[in-house]
């Protein structure tokens, strides 16, 4: 039996997949895995018993990556689960930019008591006149899966779409519309949006991306989108390009001392993944990949371990194997038991961080002392 702890509420849809052989518990302490959403786990203790934290979400700033790894415990998180929430939030965003919404309805709630309000309404309504996004060029920055859902939503619209992304995969090129052009510059993209909406990922490489430099690019008045971090935005220098009429509105998901109040400012309450739809889907995928781990050693959407998978046990016996600075898992893995019947072996690298997977018929009576290796675990039948 395996202990699962709970941080935040996760959705029961999510935790109905578990099977009987987990218990759900608040006592991190005694926990094989933690789910968690958005609590801050960076000052957190870790007992030897954890073997894995997913994220009900995409993003993991909210959990110390390294120190995970340097003790052997596996971060999953859930991409692309909420990926169409977010992607709805979008499309409505930019139609809130398009079409004054926001200044029309905090007008429209100051001519609450006057008489004759359809009238006042009529009269005053052209000072919100909009415009249609039908036709508009939005560029995409980031073709991850919900980039490539906004892209193919934006062209559902009529729009024309620009792509960027310099790590582009090939499981989004294969779901991204043939219609969506794609540069392999970001500042070739820029000149030409009328829209620009951001999907990359919060690491050090994309922290301040968005500098005054990109600003300076951007055709006259263009809308900008950041539903990803606000990290990503030099605030001082997006004010600047606010002022001087280079961005003409600036539409987010995370509130900040610097943005909030600001005229051309539309500031939502971190709604991206806020729908019971996404919150079942990320529980549910932060839930699988749990119990794949600890039950099947298999690794998919870690983001502090490379992805490996032997598929599910049958029969046989596991053996999994974490290193740190080993430039070839499987090699040494496979030095360490070369004893024994290995019957399949994957593994792979990420960052400083490795990971192989064994598997053998054969008993396994003793683990070998290296100092490449974090931690080895034996999975065996009569665990499952």
């Amino acid at each position: 039996m395996y202990n699962i702890a709970t941080l935040n509420k996760i959705s029961p849809v999510g935790l109905s997949h578990l099977s009987d052989k987990y218990t759900v518990c608040d006592d991190v302490s005694s926990a094989s895995g933690i789910l968690v959403r958005s609590q801050d786990m960076h000052e957190m203790e870790f007992s030897k018993n954890l073997l894995a934290i997913a994220r009900a979400g995409a993003g993991v700033n909210n959990i110390p990556l390294d120190r995970c790894a340097e003790e052997g415990i596996v971060v999953f998180n859930a991409p692309g689960a909420n990926a169409n929430a977010v992607k709805e939030l979008i499309i409505a965003s930019m139609l809130l930019a398009a079409r004054n919404i926001p200044e029309g309805l905090a007008w429209a709630k100051t001519l609450e008591g006057t008489e004759n309000v359809a009238k006042a309404v009529e009269k005053g309504k052209g000072q919100f006149a909009g415009s249609e996004i039908k036709g508009k060029t939005l560029g995409v920055i980031g073709l991850g899966a919900i980039g490539v859902m906004v892209a193919n939503a934006a062209v559902d619209l009529g729009m024309k779409v620009i792509g960027y992304d310099p790590f582009f995969s090939i499981k989004s090129a294969h779901g991204l519309y043939s219609c969506v052009d794609f540069m392999p510059d970001i500042k070739n993209v820029l000149p030409l949006c009328d829209y620009i909406t951001i999907h990359v990922p919060a690491m050090d490489s994309t922290k301040g991306m968005f500098t005054e430099e990109l600003f300076y690019l951007m055709k006259d008045g263009a809308v900008l989108l950041n539903f990803s971090r606000d990290t990503l935005v030099i605030e001082a220098d997006l004010l600047a390009a606010m002022e001087s009429g280079k961005v003409g509105k600036y539409v987010t998901d995370f509130a900040t001392d610097g943005t909030f109040g600001k005229d051309g400012i539309i500031v939502l309450p971190h709604l991206g993944a806020s729908t019971a739809e996404a919150e079942d889907n990320c529980a549910t995928m932060a839930v699988e990949e749990i119990m794949d781990y600890v039950e099947n050693g298999n690794i998919t959407n870690s983001v502090n371990f490379p992805a490996v998978t032997l598929g599910p046990v049958r029969g046989d016996n596991r053996i999994a194997i974490m290193t740190k600075g080993e430039p070839n898992p499987v090699k040494l893995a496979t030095a360490m038991f070369a004893d024994l019947n290995i019957k399949a072996v994957v593994g792979g690298v990420r960052g400083e961080y490795g990971y192989a997977l064994l598997s053998t018929d054969d008993t396994v009576t003793s683990v070998p002392k290296v100092d490449e290796v974090i931690k080895v675990r034996v999975i065996q039948p009569d665990e499952q």
